[in-house]
């Protein structure tokens, strides 16, 4: 018999309602207990708990499977930092490209801007006209 309190305590679960599903969604659907949740004792009583103790000749397997489990972990591990590395690198070449693109884009607008406002002479018969160019709409 598993008091709430304890069982509260001991999973970090703070309300009977939070301890009743994680037991029933997670423990007991899953096969790992079989019990019954007594809410006005406020208790669990265990009726069957899957066995998780290994015999002598169980061991080796166990720590070849924990072992192949660690590598892979690692090389997983490794492999997310490597592509963190690279969204990081290409992130930044990406916001340089943006800012290069941005000032060239500044300058084409100043540019355009002094051609609107480039005074042209043309000669006529009579003498000499000034005109403005007007580009923008």
């Amino acid at each position: 018999v598993l008091p709430y309190d304890q069982l509260m305590q001991e999973l970090d679960v703070s309300n009977v309602r939070e301890l009743e599903d994680f037991l029933i969604n997670e423990c007991m659907y899953s096969g790992i207990v079989r019990g019954k949740l007594d809410q006005l004792r406020r208790c669990f009583e265990v009726q069957f708990a899957a066995g998780r103790d290994l015999t002598p000749d169980q061991l080796t397997n166990m720590i070849e499977t924990l072992s192949d489990w660690l590598g892979t972990s690692d090389n997983l591990l490794h492999q997310i930092q490597e592509k963190i590395k690279w969204a990081d690198t290409t992130s930044e070449l990406n916001k340089k490209h943006q800012k290069e693109f941005e000032d060239r884009v500044e300058e084409a607008k100043k540019s355009v801007k002094k051609l609107n406002n480039v005074s042209r002479q043309t000669m006529t018969y009579g003498g000499m006209t000034t005109f403005s160019l007007n580009l923008e709409e």
